[in-house]
């Protein structure tokens, strides 16, 4: 299984980029992840311009072929279990690529939400995206737990 996750501006600091490093190596098993940092839109007093300029380099950047879930508070929620389901369910169906897009600070275009197959939401609080980055990477990596019947309890 190919996992990418396409992700605004770079991480910026060390306790989040090791925390990320720690699930890339725990996931290596079980797939392969890709993860392409893009820049951040021209910032401007407009976050909607922002968010339209970020939007095209996404859809530059997606993966043909792909199943594509855009992070975003407004999304479906998922138990643990529920969220490994939906992994596998979408392995099963024959999309070996799944795409993770997690916007910058002012969000998603809804361009982004309307080309999604699946809008995630992880809680209805709202994350960084920076801290969003970790929490992806643990359930992803749970979920692989959860499909392989292994016990994950860390």
């Amino acid at each position: 299984m190919q996992i990418t996750i396409l992700q605004i501006g770079k991480t910026k600091h060390q306790f989040i980029s090791e925390a990320e490093q720690e699930y890339l190596k725990r996931l290596s098993p079980y797939a392969r992840i890709k993860q392409q940092t893009l820049k951040e839109g021209r910032v401007q007093n407009n976050p909607q311009v922002t968010k339209a300029d970020e939007a095209k380099s996404f859809l530059e950047a997606l993966p043909k072929h792909t199943f594509l879930i855009a992070l975003d508070e407004t999304g479906r929620q998922f138990t643990s279990p529920e969220f490994a389901k939906q992994i596998e369910t979408i392995k099963d169906f024959g999309e070996a690529n799944i795409t993770f897009i997690i916007g910058g600070p002012f969000g998603l275009d809804d361009s982004i939400r309307k080309s999604a197959n699946l809008i995630l939401s992880f809680s209805k609080f709202t994350f960084t995206h920076e801290m969003i980055r970790i929490l992806l990477l643990e359930q992803l990596y749970r979920a692989m737990m959860i499909i392989s019947n292994k016990t994950y309890h860390y």
